[in-house]
């Protein structure tokens, strides 16, 4: 399972309002180049906060790559890309020990992995082998070369774009690293109004290198970690449970969700519920973030896919047929503000 970080790694959490102005300004910022996907903006700085990853997946030329990019220049810290094609070896991601002459001994050149945000372009252009040699660094944030780990920076997040697997050149993501994506998310084609700010804003230079950081990675830390202070009832706890213990038991699929997509459900709902003004987390966020975080994990059976159900669809047909908990989760604070531990 994901290391996990201490207090002292991450920093003091913010104060709400600071929290607010910090991740808006981020949002704001990354709206500059993406017309009209509020939604999959502020999920991609969920994905972030709830120390995930992110899976961009759609077809060409819709703004994946942009997104990546955007949200990788808001923040000031260090930020990597890999442009994934079927000759690029794993050595080339994770990196490589090299002889000195001069030593007479070997050295360890980092790869482009070591980074606080790791932009992987296209990621299934390249082998199973070298989508492979991420597995390692995005799940225990290190790196093992030659027998010897190096541990990556925090934050660290990798943020992959893909072509959906029908397009020619591309290899299906291993399930192991699908499962490793804290959210997918989708583009899909703007309206007609964003179009066409699009192509008022965009007919010059890429606004992509005009963009400047509007936070840095010590305050990204203290995000992280006002969003692990967010409060899950047992009663939402239960019910994150039951949605994915229910794919395991769905007639439609031949693999369910994972444990891990347990843990990175609550987490991202933790995140969400903070990026909404809220220190608790609703039912409500759990089934919004549902397909996004179970989907790309779960396999249908073959009669499921040829009656040409999606694995969205049937996550979405779970949601809609699980009962909610009987009791909402409500604040913790009364009408007054003042904190009533009876409310828990």
């Amino acid at each position: 399972m994901t290391t996990q970080r201490t207090q002292d790694e991450l920093g003091r959490p913010l104060p709400p309002l600071e929290f607010r102005a910090v991740t808006e300004a981020i949002v704001a910022n990354v709206e500059r180049v993406i017309e009209g996907k509020s939604a999959a903006v502020r999920l991609a700085l969920a994905a972030m906060l709830a120390e995930g990853h992110l899976l961009i997946e759609d077809v060409p030329g819709v703004g994946k790559t942009k997104l990546a990019k955007a949200l990788a220049r808001s923040i000031d810290c260090t930020v990597r890309r890999i442009q994934f094609t079927p000759d690029l070896l794993p050595s080339d991601v994770t990196g490589v020990s090299v002889y000195n002459q001069e030593s007479r001994d070997f050295e360890f050149k980092p790869g482009a992995v070591f980074a606080n945000i790791v932009v992987g372009d296209e990621i299934n252009r390249a082998s199973p082998k070298t989508q492979s040699a991420l597995l390692e660094c995005m799940e225990e944030r290190q790196v093992t070369v030659d027998g010897v780990t190096y541990p990556l920076q925090t934050p660290f997040m990798v943020i992959a774009t893909q072509n959906p697997i029908e397009m020619e050149g591309t290899y299906p993501l291993p399930e192991a690293q699908r499962d490793r994506f804290t959210v997918r998310i989708a583009m899909g084609y703007p309206d007609v109004k964003s179009e066409l700010a699009m192509l008022d804003g965009h007919g010059g230079d890429d606004r992509v290198l005009d963009l400047l950081p509007v936070s840095d990675a010590a305050t990204v830390r203290r995000l992280i970690a006002t969003v692990r202070g967010v409060h899950a009832s047992d009663a939402v706890r239960q019910y994150a449970v039951s949605l994915v213990t229910t794919t395991r038991e769905s007639p439609d699929l031949r693999l369910g969700a994972s444990p891990r997509a347990t843990l990175q459900l609550l987490r991202t709902a933790r995140a969400v519920a903070a990026l909404e003004g809220r220190d608790y987390v609703l039912p409500d966020d759990l089934q919004s973030l549902a397909v996004p975080v179970l989907a790309h994990r779960i396999i249908p059976t073959a009669e499921a896919q040829l009656s040409r159900r999606t694995t969205d669809a049937i996550v979405a047909d779970i949601v809609r047929h699980l009962p909610i908990p009987s009791e909402r989760q409500r604040s913790p604070y009364d009408t007054r503000g003042q904190y009533d531990p009876g409310r828990r």
